[in-house]
């Protein structure tokens, strides 16, 4: 019987930037038949995703090197470097930020897959390391980041949704 083991090498898989983020896509749903993905995610200096929520999977976030402000419906949170925050299913809203100085350093992994196609889907292609500034999205843009976000399950709200 052949094993179906992988080994993903170091900086192997696709780069893009999303909200001025830069994510890698370690192993993507398609090498995993749909069952999982997990992302490396970079984020500098006042980088994050806007409040979201996502019912049909499961999120979690390693911390490998810097901290985080994460907020939901129940508060802020500060993830530091070797904490981990889970998101159960069930479509609890949240989002984090980088608020310190030093770039933070997370692994997302997510099951089912599917959100590695989304950030595929809206992100732009770059280099190793690269970083594009975060682009400030008409509201033609924000429609349609709406839409493709909906096709894969997850629901945008506005910036200062999670402010209290």
């Amino acid at each position: 019987m052949k094993s179906n083991i992988k080994i993903i090498k170091e900086n192997n898989g696709k780069h893009f930037s999303v909200v001025g983020d830069t994510y890698r896509t370690i192993i993507s749903g398609k090498q995993t038949n749909g069952e999982y993905a997990i992302i490396d995610m970079l984020v500098p200096l006042d980088g994050g995703p806007p409040p979201h929520a996502h019912a049909s999977f499961h999120e979690s976030f390693y911390i490998v090197d810097g901290e985080l402000e994460f907020k939901t419906e129940d508060g802020k949170y500060i993830a530091r470097k070797g904490d981990l925050v889970n998101i159960p299913k069930g479509g609890a809203i949240h989002s984090f930020k980088n608020t310190s100085k030093a770039m933070a350093h997370l692994l997302c992994t997510v099951v089912p897959a599917g959100l590695d196609d989304f950030f595929e889907e809206i992100g732009t292609p770059v280099e190793e390391g690269e970083f594009l500034p975060p682009h400030h999205l008409s509201e033609e843009e924000i429609k349609k980041v709406v839409a493709i976000a909906g096709k894969y399950g997850q629901v945008l709200y506005p910036p200062d949704y999670l402010d209290k």
